[in-house]
């Protein structure tokens, strides 16, 4: 069949939800090779063919071909010259060695210079010459040899003697763990959830650190102990509780603990142990990877956090471990799969600035596993995906989006229910403070765990990680860089619509942190309906806060509150907000942008547009801008437009720890350490109703009992097509009260309005008039 006579090709538009064509004529190309990626046909089994030329007629002598690609992501097993490229994609017959479709339209590229340079080896080669034997995760049998050596010479060699004693030694006496019951009735509720969850992650580090603990001390007892924990663990049912599809974070946990099991016992097991083991591991591994790849089709969809996340948490190690073991080559297979995954898409959060959609709390927990993973790969195969630039920024995001002295003065699902910053999180930058050199990661480290102490047995700590062997792991791997002072200023990740002010974060005293969203994944997974929102820490002290506690998935409080704009430092039009259900499409489309994120020379200047969030749910909205001013790293202006094809109310919103106390126009807010005083200095519709209310309406009171509850300030602005409010927002230390002053000036067409400090420094903000506009 000649080319001309080709079945068209399958190329649908891409959609909100779905993988986007890769690279194009507006993409931002960040490394050398690109990433490519398309919309696959719908056969599952396709495969593809890929050229990549200087010349878009794709002539022989100036074309890169390849071929006989099995996913619709593809990295290049080598750099290209920087310059213009174009490139097309068909389908492919492997057995006759050509095209069985036309070629896709032809998209364009350009290579700048200096790019990093970030090739992924071919298929065939990257496993070439990987070790046959066990142990693989962590350490190979070489240096599991050479690690003897050391803490026989020195027992507290990277912090061993510790691990030894604290989690290695504890799980000798305990009792095995059974196969769990289940929910009653099969009927999930959040308190057997979590219970369970620890359960299983405990179950997982039994067997992991006695297996290790028996084959670094070869001790026999030691070493049985944890056979007894892995061939229970083996003979439960894998498609029964424990399954994936029943309680995914559970059946993680136990495919990681028969992982390990295998892996560091492999030598210590019978044949028919062997068999029994890699069967159950096998069989569950399956259910985890075929879900992710066949059904949640995370190369298609690629939002689904739990689907992605298993790609590092558990389907990495699980086929590192059972690698030429495993007879059917599927193993392998997924093992490609989540290295290209990783090369090429991920992460479906961020981009290349390293910004993260859901949040700084679901930063630490993807991040942990994919640090994890990328280590495993790094010891077992020799690839490092560190080199591409995501990894190379994405500790900027937690670092200037949620400080170690803060709580809730951030966006996302948080599960330390108002405590301080997890000290994973710390962990994790440590990592990549070895990873880049960056010495502020260091110090946010060292801060994290001094405001930390003896938080490493909470449950959004514990059941998740043992850090004591994280700190083993890490200290086998990485240098430690010296700590130095976090960086000031602003940092905007414009693929995820944040914005992050960090002012003398060094210094508690003076610190400063605000953030800022409006992002264009709007509420889709762990993200809520707070478009245009911000947060404000300041001295000490979280001040204007995301009010609420995420006591669980899906509960009353999630549901009702948290995902809610009303529980957010945001605006209600109309007494409505942005829409935060489960309809994922609607939820990405209920987005914003941050259109302005800049730092002049006497203030921070930042313009959010949520006008699609608005619409969601109020599709007479035709504007939703907030405009924020810091100015000299003292004070915040703040001015919200909104226009409606009909009159609207607007009900602006802010949430504290406290009660407020009320003026006409003005309110105040008194922490322990810090306060703030606001003011509404200018509004075109009329005067605002002000009013607070403490609690969280509509939610279930059980689910916080015993937890603060906090209370919100709610200004109500007249109807009217036509909003334009100035607001004033100024935080202070208790002990060093501050005023600043504010006058209008509206002789001329625009409304004038000046902000001065006791020092006498003017600062103008115009808001321009109906009639002028």
């Amino acid at each position: 069949m000649s080319a001309k006579t080709l079945p068209l090709l399958d190329e649908p538009k891409a959609g909100r939800l779905t993988i986007q064509y890769s690279p194009t004529a507006d993409t931002d190309v960040t490394e050398n090779p690109p990433r490519f990626m398309w919309i696959p046909v719908i056969e599952d089994d396709a495969r593809y063919v890929l050229r990549v030329s200087n010349d878009a007629k794709f002539p022989n002598d100036k074309t890169q071909v390849f071929e006989d690609l099995p996913l619709n992501f593809f990295t290049p097993d080598t750099v290209l010259e920087p310059g213009d490229y174009h490139w097309s994609y068909a389908t492919w017959d492997p057995k006759a060695g050509k095209p069985t479709s036309a070629w896709s339209s032809n998209r364009s590229f350009t290579l700048a210079d200096g790019l990093a340079e970030t090739p992924l080896p071919s298929r065939q080669a990257r496993l070439a010459r990987v070790a046959s034997g066990h142990p693989r995760l962590w350490m190979t049998a070489d240096r599991v040899k050479d690690f003897k050596k050391a803490i026989n010479a020195d027992p507290d060699h990277c912090t061993w003697s510790t691990f030894y004693e604290k989690s290695v030694l504890p799980w000798m006496d305990r009792e095995v763990m059974r196969e769990p019951v289940g929910y009653p009735d099969n009927k999930r509720t959040a308190p057997i959830w979590r219970q369970t969850y620890i359960d299983l992650q405990e179950l997982w580090y039994a067997i992991r650190h006695l297996a290790i603990g028996g084959k670094v001390t070869d001790n026999a007892e030691m070493t049985a102990r944890a056979k007894e924990w892995l061939l229970e663990a083996a003979s439960w049912d894998p498609m029964g509780v424990t399954s994936r599809a029943y309680t995914d974070e559970w059946a993680y946990r136990v495919c990681n603990a028969l992982a390990w099991g295998y892996d560091w016992l492999y030598d210590d097991l019978s044949e028919d142990e062997r068999a029994t083991v890699r069967a159950a591991l096998l069989e569950r591994t399956r259910d985890i990877a075929e879900h992710a790849i066949l059904n949640a089709k995370i190369h298609l969809f690629p939002y689904d956090s739990h689907a992605v996340r298993s790609v590092s948490s558990c389907i990495i190690p699980a086929c590192i471990a059972l690698l030429r073991d495993d007879e059917t080559g599927a193993a392998e297979d997924w093992l490609h799969y989540s290295i290209e995954f990783l090369y090429t898409v991920y992460s479906p959060w961020g981009d290349a600035q390293g910004g993260w959609a859901e949040g700084p709390h679901y930063w630490m927990t993807g991040i942990s596993y994919l640090l994890d993973a990328a280590n495993w790969l790094k010891s077992y195969t020799g690839l490092s995906i560190y080199e591409r630039p995501f990894f190379q920024n994405t500790a900027d995001f937690p670092l200037f989006t949620k400080a170690p002295d803060t709580r809730r003065a951030t966006f996302g699902d948080d599960s330390t229910m108002g405590d301080l910053t997890c000290i994973k999180i710390g962990m994790n930058l440590r990592q990549f403070g070895g990873v880049t050199g960056n010495g502020a990661y260091q110090w946010y480290c060292d801060e994290n765990h001094r405001l930390n102490p003896g938080t490493e047995g909470d449950f959004y700590n514990w059941g998740w990680w043992d850090t004591r062997f994280d700190e083993l792991a890490f200290r086998t791997d990485w240098p430690t860089v010296e700590a130095t002072e976090p960086p000031g200023g602003m940092r905007h990740f414009k693929g995820v619509g944040w914005v992050g002010i960090q002012h003398a974060m060094a210094d508690p005293d003076e610190h400063i942190q605000f953030v800022f969203k409006s992002s264009p994944y709007g509420s889709i997974s762990h993200s809520h309906g707070d478009q245009n929102a911000f947060c404000l820490s300041a001295y000490g002290e979280d001040l204007a806060i995301q009010s609420g506690h995420y006591v669980a998935f899906n509960s009353s409080m999630h549901r009702e509150w948290r995902r809610q704009t009303r529980s957010k430092n945001a605006i209600l039009i109309n007494g409505k907000g942005q829409y935060a259900e489960k309809d994922k499409a609607k939820a990405l489309a209920a987005s914003g942008r941050i259109i302005a994120a800049e730092e002049r020379e006497d203030h921070v200047y930042i313009c959010g547009d949520a006008t699609a969030a608005y619409q969601s749910l109020s599709p007479e909205v035709t504007r939703a801008e907030r405009e924020i001013y810091f100015v000299r790293n003292s004070y915040f202006v703040i001015v919200d437009k909104v226009d409606a094809a009909t009159p609207v109310t607007v009900d602006w919103l802010l949430h504290a720890n406290n009660t407020f106390d009320l003026g006409k126009s003005s309110f105040r807010n008194t922490g322990e350490r810090a306060g703030f005083y606001g003011q509404f200095v200018w509004s075109e519709a009329g005067k605002p109703e002000i009013r607070q209310e403490t609690g969280f309406p509509d939610v279930d009171p059980a689910e916080y009992e015993g937890l603060p509850v906090s209370t919100y300030l709610s200004a109500t602005f007249p109807k009217a097509t036509r909003h334009r409010i100035a607001t004033l927002l100024v935080p202070y230390k208790l002990d060093e009260p501050k005023r600043i002053f504010n006058f209008m000036d509206d002789q001329g067409y625009d409304a004038d309005l000046y902000f001065t400090d006791p020092d006498e420094q003017t600062f103008k903000v115009v808001m321009k008039k109906l009639a002028n506009t």
